[in-house]
């Protein structure tokens, strides 16, 4: 998902804010894994009185493993990144919830570059670079938001040696 917020002043910087599409609710995960408990020890549990009880070690493992996938997926919820551009500067403030780090680069010697992937089933990558340092942008976007958000921020860097009125 992304987000652009123009400053209201002539000259105010431009923010534009990314961050990943996560539909999922806790309330939602906790229902999600819930039932799928039930339903998975249910069917264990019958087995077991089958005399298969091998099953529900095998059962425990496998929710033991949605659980830590649901928890994964709901971390992402709370990373962020704000890209803010300036007369001077592009800084690229990445942020979840522990860490919180920024990266500045100068606007005039800044490079947006979207690298193709090494294979198909790989996603492509979004970088600012300046002076031997780079920074990632985007990696939880989909391609076709990539490849906007690239668009968008080569119109407002400019290329190497330019720098575009905001």
């Amino acid at each position: 998902m992304i987000a652009l917020a123009k400053a209201t002043a002539g000259h105010g910087p431009l923010r534009i804010e990314i961050c990943p599409n996560c539909s999922l609710s806790v309330r939602g995960a906790v229902m999600f894994f819930g039932s799928l408990c039930f339903v998975s020890f249910s069917i264990a549990a019958m087995l077991a009185v089958l005399g298969f009880w091998p099953v529900l070690p095998f059962a425990g493992l496998e929710m033991l493993g949605l659980a830590w996938a649901l928890r994964v997926s709901l971390q992402r919820r709370f990373h962020r990144q704000t890209i803010t551009v300036t007369d001077a500067d592009v800084s690229v403030e990445s942020r979840d919830r522990i860490n919180c780090s920024q990266v500045v680069f100068p606007r005039h010697w800044a490079q947006v570059k979207l690298r193709r992937p090494a294979s198909r089933l790989h996603p492509s990558r979004l970088t600012i670079e300046s002076h031997g340092r780079q920074c990632e942008l985007g990696s939880f976007l989909t391609e076709a938001e990539r490849r906007g958000l690239a668009l968008r921020l080569q119109r407002l860097v400019g290329r190497i040696n330019e720098s575009p009125s905001l």
